[in-house]
């Protein structure tokens, strides 16, 4: 990790987490950028981190769909889960509409949205409230983006594996 994860926002010199999680508010991926850092860009390095290991075989990479708000809806993120054959569950921006409409025919087909999936996209929220419930997260104590990001691997080991242990009779 380099000091570049470190840059300012509101609060001064912070970082800014990414994250994937699954619906069961477990966290698949992390990645640790700086505080003025938009979460657009971050989208496609955050679903390259995701690994999923099952009993046998290879990890998983590719989830059968990603919900994710409108912060989002890029062209670019739509074309990355396109190729891959993902099911992209992002509701379009107002501009983006008028942009499309505006072009007429040219403007492509309005983007399908499945309204039960976007539902569980609070999970992402609530896994945040999980990881934030350790203090030394929601805090920031550790100044160094390494022991920060230590911190939120830890922590989400620690989701996992009480998940885990719930789950088994």
């Amino acid at each position: 990790m380099k000091a570049a994860l470190l840059g300012r926002s509101r609060g001064g010199q912070t970082s800014k987490v990414h994250l994937a999680a699954d619906r069961k508010c477990r966290p698949l991926a992390f990645v640790l950028t700086a505080g003025q850092a938009a979460d657009s860009p971050q989208f496609i390095p955050v679903l390259k981190k995701v690994r999923i290991r099952g009993p046998i075989g290879r990890p998983r990479t590719r989830p059968d769909a990603v919900a994710a708000d409108k912060a989002y809806s890029s062209r670019g993120n739509r074309a990355y889960l396109r190729k891959r054959h993902i099911k992209a569950v992002i509701p379009e921006k107002k501009d983006q509409v008028a942009n499309r409409k505006k072009k007429g025919g040219r403007g492509g087909r309005p983007v399908s949205h499945d309204a039960d999936v976007y539902k569980d996209r609070n999970t992402v929220e609530r896994l945040i409230n999980k990881l934030k419930a350790w203090r030394g997260i929601a805090t920031r104590y550790d100044k160094t983006p390494e022991s920060y990001i230590a911190g939120l691997h830890l922590r989400g080991a620690m989701i996992w594996i009480k998940d885990l242990t719930r789950a088994t009779p």
